[in-house]
């Protein structure tokens, strides 16, 4: 299996990373340590994976996770208290 590789540094803007991983026999993915030390990803931790047809796949952090959550459940309930 080829090892995750982390895009140049010089060319990507401040605060933005790109990493390139390959996906194994079962479709799964390692996540480059660069990344799950800048994120805070720890094992064990739940992510949350996005998909759109047309712009791809996203990872968003998992802060974002626990903010998706709460608009969800918490509009409806905000909606079924009136």
């Amino acid at each position: 299996m080829e090892k995750n590789k982390t895009m140049p540094a010089g060319k990507m803007p401040a605060g933005k990373y790109a990493w390139a991983v390959t996906v194994g026999e079962k479709g799964q993915i390692v996540i480059p340590k660069q990344a799950r030390e800048l994120f805070d990803i720890h094992p064990g931790d739940t992510l949350l994976l996005l998909g759109d047809e047309q712009l791809g796949i996203a990872i968003p952090p998992k802060t974002e996770l626990a903010m998706f959550g709460s608009r969800i459940f918490g509009e409806k309930e905000g909606k079924d208290a009136k």
